[in-house]
């Protein structure tokens, strides 16, 4: 599968050298330009190349958003139309600055980054997972319920599954939350969040907060 990553910090490098591993194509980016990426994806080998957010975009079936999301407006909207799209964005109000419609619970942060991103198959995921336990923790040889817990929200179903088969790929069980509007269970502060849980102990904490 080729996939685009725009954000090369440490969740956008971290899935990079995953989804490599598991043997797909990678094209990642930054806002600072493709010179700035060389030893990162010399490290990749040949399925990653560095390239712009937009060529990113065009690139990936299936592309990854890992920047600030006080960014999201810097986003390539045209490119993403139509492409599945993992928001693995958090709102932390210190950096980004406070959001009316989210400090009031009107609209979960994937809510606001799909209205943008008209057209594009949003899918919430990656955010919940502290970037050194996404190195370490995957381990495709155990049962999905014994591995390391990804949440996963998102209003189209096909989409879901597709990035629900990527995070299997690389060793870790997704749980699916349900819809956009659910991902606000795993966004900070939630039970949920950057708690190290398999996908059984999940489903309880889950069950019990609904």
């Amino acid at each position: 599968m080729k996939i685009g990553i725009i954000g090369a910090g440490h969740i956008g490098g971290t899935t990079a050298k995953l989804f490599v591993d598991a043997g797909h194509e990678v094209a990642i980016s930054n806002s600072r330009g493709p010179e700035t990426l060389q030893d990162l994806v010399r490290d990749l080998g040949s399925r990653a190349h560095a390239t712009t957010p937009p060529d990113a975009a065009r690139f990936g079936e299936i592309v990854l958003l890992a920047i600030p999301l006080k960014d999201y407006p810097t986003l390539p909207a045209d490119e993403l139309r139509s492409k599945i799209a993992v928001d693995a964005m958090n709102y932390y109000p210190n950096r980004d600055g406070h959001v009316e419609a989210l400090d009031s619970g009107a609209r979960t942060s994937s809510e606001l980054v799909a209205a943008y991103l008209e057209g594009a198959r949003v899918v919430k995921a990656f955010n919940t997972i502290w970037f050194e336990h996404l190195k370490t923790q995957g381990d495709t040889s155990k049962p999905l319920d014994a591995r390391r817990a990804i949440f996963v929200s998102g209003d189209d179903a096909e989409a879901k599954r597709a990035v629900m088969q990527l995070i299997e790929g690389i060793g870790f069980g997704p749980v699916d939350l349900g819809s956009l509007r659910d991902s606000s269970r795993q966004q900070p502060g939630a039970a949920i969040y950057n708690r190290d849980v398999t996908v059984a102990e999940a489903r309880e904490i889950v069950d019990g907060n609904r």
